[in-house]
């Protein structure tokens, strides 16, 4: 078992996040784990990440406020969705993804990934 404990959970840059502050809770740095890794994300008011494509499925769950996602696949439709409190998504490998907080509060997601693309058949 590995225990990460929010006040200790270490912090990691990610690219095209903006406004945020990202914290290991479990992977990586804040410990063993096998196939995949979970983070949280703090975003501020006016937060947001580029819309960008990512080889990897995502999973999120939103533990506090109202985030908006954008999503796009290749070049399908550009959706836009709000989610709420306890509300989730996945991502698709390949779905290009945006995350922005359009409110005043601020917003805390779980996002849960695994280390390596799937493997092509």
């Amino acid at each position: 078992m590995n225990i990460t404990r929010i006040e200790s959970a270490p912090t990691y840059e990610a690219p095209n996040h903006f406004g945020m502050t990202c914290l290991r809770l479990q992977g990586r740095e804040a410990g063993p784990a096998d196939q995949m890794w979970m983070g949280m994300s703090i975003i501020e008011p006016g937060g947001y990440t580029t819309l960008d494509p990512s080889p990897m499925e995502k999973l999120y769950i939103v533990l506090e406020g109202e985030l908006t996602l954008v999503s796009q696949t290749g070049d399908g439709p550009v959706q836009e969705m709000v989610l709420k409190t306890w509300d989730t998504a996945r991502f698709a490998p390949g779905e290009s993804r945006q995350l922005k907080n359009l409110t005043q509060q601020v917003v805390r997601v779980v996002i849960t990934m695994p280390f390596e693309p799937p493997v092509k058949a």
